[in-house]
C-alpha cells in the first residue's frame, strides 16, 4: 500500500513539474483583444520568429583541394574523431608499450607465488603510468608535427593524421621483428616492400603485437628463474625432513619475497622495461 502511494504522489509531481511551464507560459502574457471586438488577436510575433529561415549546410560534403587531395568537412571530421575515440583502448594496448609492460609484471606476481597482491588494479596502473614514461617521446613529436598545426589552421586533417601516425610508425617499427614481419606479408599475400616505411598498419600491427608477446614472455623467463630456484631448493629440504604434507609454496614464499625487496626488484624490473625501449 505504502508503495502505491509513493508510486501515485511521484507521478503527480512528475506531472506538475511538466506541465507547469506550459501553464506560466500560457497565463503570462494574457491575449491581445480588440476594443471592438470581442474575440482575442494575434499576438505579435517576436523579432526571434521574424527571422528568415536559415538554408542548410552541406554538413556531409567532400572537397577537392587544388593540389588533388580531398577534405572532409567538420561535421564527418567530427564523427571520425569520436568513432576512433571508441578504438583509443586498444591502440592503447596494441600500438605502445602497454602490453609487454602488463604482460612481464603479471608473471612476476605469478614468479612470486602471490595470487591477488598487487592488485590487477595497481598493475594496470603502473603499467599505465610506465608506458606514458615510455611513449613520451613518440606523443611529444605527434603533439608538435601534427596536433599544434592542426589546431592553429597550418594543416589539414589528413596531413595532421599523416604526421601523428609517423612517430608510432617508427617507434613499432624499431620493436618488430623482420621474422614477424615477412609472416604477415605472407598471409597477407602483400606485394614485396620496399623499404621499411612503406610497411603498411594492417601488417606492421600485428607484427608489433607478437614481437611484443615473444619479447615479454623472454623477460618473464629471466625472472622467473631465480624464485623457481627457491622453490627447488625448499621442496629438496622439506622431502629430506619429511615434511611431504606441508605445501613448499607456503615456506619458499618469505624468501622469495625477502629476495625480491634485497635486490630492489621492482626497480630493476621497471628499469630492465625501460632500457628494453631504449629510454
Amino acid at each position: 500500500m505504502f508503495f502505491r502511494r509513493f508510486i501515485g504522489w511521484t507521478s503527480l509531481l512528475l506531472a506538475l513539474l511538466v506541465l507547469a511551464p506550459w501553464t506560466l507560459a500560457q497565463t503570462a502574457q494574457p491575449p491581445v483583444t480588440d476594443s471592438n471586438q470581442s474575440l482575442p488577436l494575434a499576438q505579435p510575433s517576436s523579432s526571434l520568429g521574424s527571422l528568415p529561415a536559415i538554408p542548410g549546410l552541406p554538413a556531409l560534403t567532400i572537397q577537392t583541394n587544388p593540389d588533388g587531395t580531398q577534405e572532409y568537412t567538420v561535421t564527418l571530421q567530427i564523427l571520425a574523431l569520436m568513432t576512433a575515440l571508441s578504438f583509443l583502448p586498444a591502440i592503447l594496448m596494441m600500438m605502445t608499450s602497454f602490453t609487454r609492460i602488463i604482460i612481464v609484471f603479471s608473471i612476476l606476481r605469478q614468479a612470486l607465488g602471490l595470487q591477488q597482491s598487487p592488485s590487477n588494479q595497481i598493475l594496470i596502473g603502473l603499467a599505465l603510468f610506465l608506458t606514458l614514461f615510455i611513449m613520451k617521446p613518440v606523443f611529444d613529436q605527434a603533439n608538435h608535427d601534427a596536433l599544434q598545426p592542426y589546431i592553429n589552421g597550418q594543416i589539414s586533417a589528413q596531413e595532421a593524421l599523416a604526421k601523428t601516425a609517423a612517430p608510432f610508425h617508427r617507434f613499432m617499427l624499431a620493436q618488430t621483428r623482420e621474422s614477424d614481419i615477412l609472416l604477415f606479408v605472407g598471409i597477407a599475400k602483400h606485394p614485396p616492400i620496399a623499404t621499411p616505411e612503406d610497411i603498411p598498419f594492417t601488417i606492421l600491427a600485428p607484427a608489433f603485437i607478437i614481437s611484443e608477446l615473444k619479447t615479454a614472455f623472454q623477460i618473464g623467463f629471466i625472472i622467473f628463474i631465480p624464485f623457481l630456484i627457491i622453490d627447488i631448493v625448499v621442496s629438496s629440504v622439506l622431502m629430506a625432513m619429511g615434511m611431504m604434507m606441508l605445501s613448499p609454496l607456503i615456506i619458499s614464499l618469505p624468501f622469495k619475497i625477502m629476495l625480491f625487496v634485497l635486490v630492489d626488484g621492482w626497480a630493476m624490473i621497471v628499469g630492465t622495461l625501460a632500457a628494453s625501449y631504449g629510454v
